[in-house]
């Protein structure tokens, strides 16, 4: 039986002034890929309109053939070396090449980026970088192309290196390998240059073969989104399509995000010879399991050592199709796999123009064929894994009202949220340790002593020894509370017959922030030094916020909203007049 040979997609970015056309004509032509006579057809007609003849003209010809009079968006051109079979995914434009790629009508595994020798690297090659961090292609080589016109500089290759792995590396692309080229002339394309000595390593043809092909689909770790649940006798059939990996009878696995454990019990079949006691990926099966769970549609099965991601926040890059904006704060529908979950754009990280690449930071909206990095929470708990781990159950589309509107990829789980509840409800345990007044006795007594004077000195003065026995404070403090009251104006000395203690005038509607301030006091409601630094920032990032920021300006705009009123009446519903602070 004749071996299946390898096929790796394959994607060359760059200017089309910086070569690429002349690149992949050459790589077609000295692969021997061209249809039978294309070389001599292009030659004769350049020759008749008194051309020169370029290997450019060789991919057009080629492109024209495979159009055949219908209108495409996408070219996949076909050359093969001893090792494998290569397609090149071809678009006639960015806005072409991503939507194809995060769509999933073409997917990529490599990449040869271009970069004109002459002009060095420009704005247009920083695009071209940015469009494989967008799409989370890892392997990738830099092609320095148009040596012969510096004059084969080694110094000038090692200076475009140098300045386009600074920029390639912040954006988290790391190429494999830089190879300077001249396409035009042949040069370190199928052989090495002899114009080059000083460059010791494969010219492309033999470079591209040393490319690690992705593990296939089957091999990577299982993931069976459930598509139904079938009763059927005494069996609850679990039923699906394998997007990844294999299961066998007796796997334990893991049924996300609901994470229940269970075994496969069996592999259901229609026929004897359906019989078996394997799938992998690309079947739709019916498994049973040993446990009788609820299980939905939507659910990821894994096995327990190779799970998938879990959460409600995700980071993702989306080509936007939609009639209208992608806005924030809107509901949409999200669908990844089988899994369908209501969802908003929390944030619009950056917005690109797929026709010319140019980006807009804090966008407000994302317009129809424009690139957004976006920030998505979902309302339920989904399970996915990362784009480039597993393209299947990392690529997804948004659904606004009743059409599909958007494909995206997701690039990770947000950072900044902890996907396990269990985790989170434990950080919050310890996070509500830290909820304190932060009033001293002053702060505390004061409160006290102007809610009694409130309630039991309308119809007659109240004494010191009053408050003392009502409230339990000692003398000692409850002298220099009043004295700062009485100074403050919100209470009175009564002196005569009846001596004692009343509300000062218009104090009544006095709020609490204003009494704490005869006291100096801090509202703050959290009290930071009595937080751990991990605890701290484990809780800010499960809630996307400065925690403490914002609950400090929530509590205290409560607090502003709290009357001297409001106080009385809590002390007056008391059992034993006193308030609790």
């Amino acid at each position: 039986m004749e071996k299946t040979r390898e096929t790796l997609k394959i994607v060359v970015v760059g200017h089309v002034d910086h070569g690429k056309s002349t690149l992949i004509g050459r790589l077609l032509y000295d692969t021997n890929s061209l249809p039978e006579g294309t070389v001599e057809r292009v030659k004769r007609i350049s020759k008749e309109k008194g051309k020169t003849f370029e290997y450019a003209y060789l991919l057009d010809a080629f492109e024209e053939e495979q159009r055949q009079g219908i209108t495409i968006d996408i070219t996949q051109l076909q050359f093969h070396t001893e090792k494998r079979d290569y397609v090149i995914i071809d678009a006639p434009g960015h806005k072409e090449f991503l939507k194809n790629m995060i769509s999933g009508a073409a997917s990529a595994e490599a990449a040869l980026l271009l970069v004109d020798a002459n002009e060095g690297v420009k704005e247009q090659s920083r695009r071209h970088g940015y469009i494989l961090s967008l799409l989370g292609i890892q392997k990738v080589y830099v092609i320095v192309n148009k040596m012969d016109l510096v004059d084969y500089s080694m110094t000038r290759f090692n200076q475009i290196r140098n300045e386009m792995n600074e920029f390639l590396n912040n954006l988290g692309v790391y190429p494999l390998k830089y190879i300077p080229t001249s396409a035009f002339l042949g040069e370190n394309i199928a052989r090495s240059s002899k114009k080059m000595p000083w460059y010791d390593e494969e010219p492309i043809l033999k470079a591209i073969d040393l490319f690690e092909k992705d593990k296939e689909i089957s091999d990577k770790p299982l993931r069976f989104p459930i598509q139904d649940v079938y009763k059927f006798d005494d069996r609850r059939i679990i039923v699906g399509r394998i997007e990844s990996g294999q299961l066998k009878i007796g796997d334990e696995i893991l049924i996300s995000p609901s994470n229940k454990t269970t075994r496969v019990k069996g592999i259901e079949y229609w026929s004897e010879k359906d019989k078996t006691d394997k799938v992998s990926a690309g079947m739709s099966v019916g498994i049973t399991v040993e446990d009788e769970f609820f299980n939905n549609r939507g659910e990821l099965i894994s096995h327990k050592k190779d799970t998938p991601l879990t959460g409600m926040f995700f980071r993702a890059n989306l080509f936007w199709l939609g009639k209208k904006d992608l806005v924030k704060n809107k509901k949409y529908k999200l669908k990844l796999t089988t899994q369908e979950v209501e969802c908003e754009i929390l944030s619009i990280n950056k917005v690109i123009d797929a026709s010319t690449l140019e980006t807009f930071e804090d966008a407000s909206a994302v317009k129809i064929n424009d690139v957004a990095e976006v920030t998505i929470k979902t309302k339920e708990m989904i399970s996915f894994d990362e784009y480039k781990n597993n393209q299947n159950t990392g690529r997804f589309v948004i659904v606004d009202r009743f059409d599909v509107s958007g494909g995206g990829i997701i690039v990770a789980a947000d950072n900044k949220e902890l996907s396990n509840v269990i985790q989170l409800e434990d950080y919050l345990k310890n996070f509500t340790k830290c909820f304190n007044m932060d009033i001293s006795w002053k702060g505390k007594y004061g409160l006290r002593v102007i809610a009694d004077v409130a309630a039991n000195g309308t119809e007659k003065p109240v004494t010191k020894n009053d408050i003392s026995q009502r409230q339990n404070i000692p003398d000692v403090h409850l002298e220099e509370i009043l004295f700062r009251f009485v100074n403050a104006g919100l209470i009175k000395y009564i002196d005569g017959p009846q001596k004692g203690y009343i509300l000062g005038k218009d104090s009544e509607n006095i709020i609490i922030a204003d009494i704490m301030q005869v006291f100096d006091e801090n509202l703050s409601i959290i009290n930071e030094n009595s937080i751990e630094s991990n605890i701290r920032g484990k809780v800010e990032d499960c809630l996307l916020v400065n925690v403490w920021k914002k609950i400090n300006e929530s509590i205290n705009t409560m607090l502003d909203s709290i009357t001297l009123k409001d106080l009385v009446q809590e002390y007056n519903n008391s059992n034993d007049r006193q308030l609790i602070c």
